[in-house]
C-alpha cells in the first residue's frame, strides 16, 4: 500500500497534482461543510485519475497527519496493492428510513471474499442507531463496519458525503468494500469521559427523542445540571453527553445532543434512548480523553503488525472539550501506531465501530474510533 496526502484551502489548485508516481484507487476526502461544496479539487483530481473511486464526507475539523484543522481538504491518495475495492451509496431521505437504509447500503455490496467495510452517512437526517441496526441485520457474520456520520462543525445545519464519483452531495450515504483475505483490518472505540450524580431511568423517549428522565420533563432535568451553560444548547449539550445502558449488565453507550425542544421539554440525541435505560450525565477529563484516544489506538491492531494506513473518527464533542489540545489525542494515537502510518480522519457526529474485535458494531457518540489497515 502507498499512500500521499494532499491538505488543501481556499487556493488556487494547481494544473496538475503530485502525488509522487502513486496511481491511486481510492481518495478519501475530508473538509468542512463550507469549503467541501464547490472546491475545485475534486473534480481536477477526477479529470486526472479517471479511475480512481472517492469516499468521505464533511466534518467537524478535519486529520490529516497528527494536524487538526478547520475549513481545509483533507485528501488522502490511496494505491493498494493487493486489494480490490469496491463503493456504492443510498439515499437517506428521512430518519425514519435509517434502518432500511442500511440494510439497502449493505445488499449493494458483494460478498465474495468481502473483508472490511467502511460507512460514510449523512449526519443529519439519519438516525445513527436505527442505520447500524439496519446493516447489523444483513451483514455477513465474519465482516465488520467501521465509520462514522457527517459533520458540520458546531452549526449543526448541512452535513455532505462524498459520493464514489467524487461529488459532493447530501441525504446519502456510502460504504467502501474492500477484498483482500490478507489484508489486516484492525478497529477500536473508546471515550474517556467522566460520569457524575446518580444513575436515573428514562421514563419517557420515542427513538433518538428523550422527553422524560424519572418521570421528569428530560430538557428541564438537564437544564437544572448544566446551570449557565444550558443558555449554549444544543451546543453546549456536546460538553455533558449521556452514558447509557439498555440493561444494568450492558457496557455503557455514550450518546450526545443534536438538538432541542423547548415547547414538549425533549432532547434530541444522535442514537436511541429506549425507554428503561438507565442514563448518567458525562463531563470531560482531558487527560483521561487523551488517555482513551491512545487505549483506542493500542486495540486497532495486532501486536507485531504496522499499520500503513488509519483512519481516525473522533467526535465533535471531545474537538470542543480539547480546544487547543486537540492535536494531542492524534498525537497520542500515532505515538502507539507508528510513525509508519498515513494517518487521515475527521471530527464527526457520531462514530460506528465494533466496541473491540469480534464483538458487534455499534453507534457511538464522544468516541476516537480507529480503524487500520495494513497489505
Amino acid at each position: 500500500m502507498k499512500t500521499h496526502q494532499l491538505l488543501l484551502g481556499k487556493q488556487k489548485i494547481p494544473d496538475h497534482f503530485d502525488l509522487q508516481g502513486l496511481q491511486p484507487q481510492l481518495f478519501l476526502v475530508f473538509g468542512g461543510s463550507k469549503i467541501l461544496v464547490d472546491h475545485p479539487a475534486l473534480p481536477a483530481l477526477r479529470e486526472q485519475f479517471p479511475e480512481a473511486k472517492f469516499a468521505g464526507c464533511s466534518t467537524a475539523g478535519e486529520i490529516s497527519g497528527t494536524s487538526v484543522n478547520d475549513d481545509t481538504l483533507s485528501i488522502t491518495a490511496v494505491e493498494f496493492e493487493k486489494t480490490r475495492i469496491e463503493l456504492v451509496k443510498t439515499g437517506v431521505a428521512d430518519k425514519a428510513d435509517s434502518d432500511e437504509v442500511g440494510r439497502t447500503l449493505i445488499k449493494k455490496i458483494p460478498t465474495d471474499k468481502l473483508k472490511h467495510i467502511m460507512v460514510f452517512s449523512d449526519g443529519l437526517n439519519v438516525n445513527g442507531t436505527e442505520l447500524v441496526h439496519g446493516m447489523r441485520a444483513v451483514l455477513p457474520e465474519s465482516v465488520a463496519v467501521t465509520g462514522g456520520l457527517a459533520g458540520d462543525g458546531a452549526d449543526f445545519q448541512k452535513t455532505y458525503v462524498i459520493a464514489p464519483d467524487g461529488s459532493v452531495q447530501d441525504k446519502i450515504a456510502v460504504g467502501l468494500a474492500l477484498y483482500n483475505p490478507d489484508l489486516k483490518v484492525g478497529y477500536g472505540s473508546l471515550g474517556g469521559w467522566d460520569t457524575f450524580g446518580k444513575e436515573r431511568r428514562v421514563t419517557k423517549s420515542e427513538a433518538n427523542v428523550l422527553y422524560e428522565i424519572d418521570s421528569q420533563p428530560a430538557l428541564e432535568l438537564y437544564k437544572s445540571f448544566l446551570g449557565d451553560q444550558a443558555e449554549g444548547l444544543p451546543a453546549s449539550g456536546l460538553l455533558f453527553p449521556l452514558s447509557m445502558r439498555i440493561n444494568e449488565d450492558d457496557p455503557p453507550i455514550v450518546r450526545t445532543i443534536l438538538a432541542v425542544d423547548e415547547d414538549n421539554q425533549s432532547l434530541t440525541f444522535a442514537g436511541n434512548i429506549p425507554k428503561g435505560a438507565y442514563v448518567k450525565l458525562m463531563k470531560a477529563n482531558i487527560d483521561r480523553l487523551i488517555n482513551g484516544a491512545e487505549g483506542a489506538a493500542k486495540v486497532s491492531f495486532e501486536k507485531g503488525s504496522k499499520p500503513e494506513l488509519a483512519v481516525l473518527i473522533s467526535c465533535v464533542g471531545r474537538k470542543l472539550v480539547l480546544k487547543q489540545l486537540v492535536e494531542e489525542e492524534v498525537e497520542a494515537v500515532q505515538e502507539v501506531i507508528g510513525e509508519q502510518a498515513c494517518i487521515t480522519g475527521f471530527y464527526s457526529y457520531g462514530e460506528i465501530a465494533p466496541f473491540l474485535q469480534n464483538t458487534t458494531c455499534e453507534l457511538h457518540n464522544q468516541t476516537m474510533t480507529i480503524t487500520t489497515f495494513s497489505e
